[in-house]
């Protein structure tokens, strides 16, 4: 790299050695200082102009990328998730603007996958109520259930949901999944059944979601949706909040229609106003619930923070991310 540039970086967590690549690769590096617990969605719009002034690379959290945002920044040429959902990010505004976003895959999939068969195991074996029990002084045992030989239904077949289902085989579960475009030749030598949605919800004891947020998968999993699962069910996600309706989510838990949930992700996150929701969601005993942590690991944050920078390199150097990373690249349209 011949020319000097300025990468900002507003996650939090991003580790000395991918910082220390940067600047190996010639770059200064530029932090948003954020107090202890702030995401960058707490950065003002004053604040954030500022800090994207001369910046040509960005590692982003989850702050809004905007158009606005993206058009005030002349320079800046890659805007690069830490994680592979981008759902913060304009893409659209981004390629007309000759911009690239990329995403880490293969950074956070090993630890989301943990994550969800940890959910699944918490809310089975009621970790959370047993827990706030005995720290009350009831120390009577309360009956759970068995991930062994359950049917786990995966909705979405991508990385993360084939590393649930790996880790799975060892409970000896029959694993179903949904994929609007399924890897037929994947899931016939993984011995994982292709199914309908509405087959999936029915036949599963355990519902696990593993898609990105659009349009199209908002609210997916309704109160129709719901209605459709065994009232011994669990659901767990740990993809995007929006995904759930949770006021209807939250009626099943309180009435018993649905048997619990492991909640990684919530739609407060996006929407403030869903807040009352999320934490009446919390109080519920047969919920668990962690704060979008799934991919917060020290190893894939690690990995994730590498790619993220390698990518950010690739493309001041004027090279092509490998496919896997790139979301759009409007360089040729800019």
């Amino acid at each position: 790299m011949t020319t000097q540039h300025k990468v900002l970086v507003t996650t939090r967590f991003f580790d000395d050695e991918a910082a220390d690549y940067l600047r190996r690769e010639g770059c200064t590096v530029v932090t948003a200082g954020l107090p202890h617990g702030q995401t960058d969605a707490e950065l003002s719009p004053a604040r954030l102009h500022e800090l994207l002034a001369g910046v040509s690379g960005w590692i982003v959290g989850v702050v809004p990328v905007t158009r606005e945002v993206l058009a005030a920044a002349p320079a800046l040429q890659v805007i690069a998730r830490r994680g592979v959902g981008y759902d913060n990010v304009d893409v659209a505004a981004a390629k007309q603007l000759g911009k690239v976003v990329t995403i880490a895959p293969g950074g956070n999939e090993p630890s989301v996958a943990d994550h969800a068969v940890a959910m699944m195991l918490a809310v089975a074996k009621r970790l959370r109520e047993t827990h706030d029990r005995m720290a009350a002084g009831d120390w009577v045992p309360l009956s759970g259930t068995e991930v062994y030989r359950k049917t786990v239904g995966l909705v979405g077949l991508g990385r993360i949901a084939r590393g649930v289902a790996q880790r799975l085989r060892g409970f000896e579960t029959k694993i179903l999944a949904y994929d609007v475009a399924p890897d037929l030749g994947y899931a016939e030598s993984h011995d994982i059944s292709i199914v309908d949605l509405l087959t999936l919800l029915s036949q599963s004891d355990y519902v696990s979601l593993h898609l990105p947020l659009m349009p199209q998968t908002a609210h997916m999993i309704d109160a129709a949706a719901i209605a459709r699962m065994k009232p011994t069910a669990i659901l767990i996600n740990t993809a995007r909040g929006g995904l759930i309706d949770e006021a209807a989510l939250l009626a099943a838990l309180q009435d018993g229609r649905l048997a619990g949930a492991g909640l990684d992700v919530f739609e407060a996150e996006a929407d403030a106003g869903q807040r009352p929701t999320a934490d009446a969601l919390l109080r519920l005993p047969n919920v668990v619930a962690t704060p979008h942590a799934g991919g917060a690991s020290r190893e894939a944050l690690a990995r994730a923070n590498l790619i993220a920078a390698q990518t950010v390199i690739d493309v001041l150097d004027r090279r092509t991310p490998a496919a896997e990373r790139v979301v759009v690249d409007g360089r040729s349209a800019g």
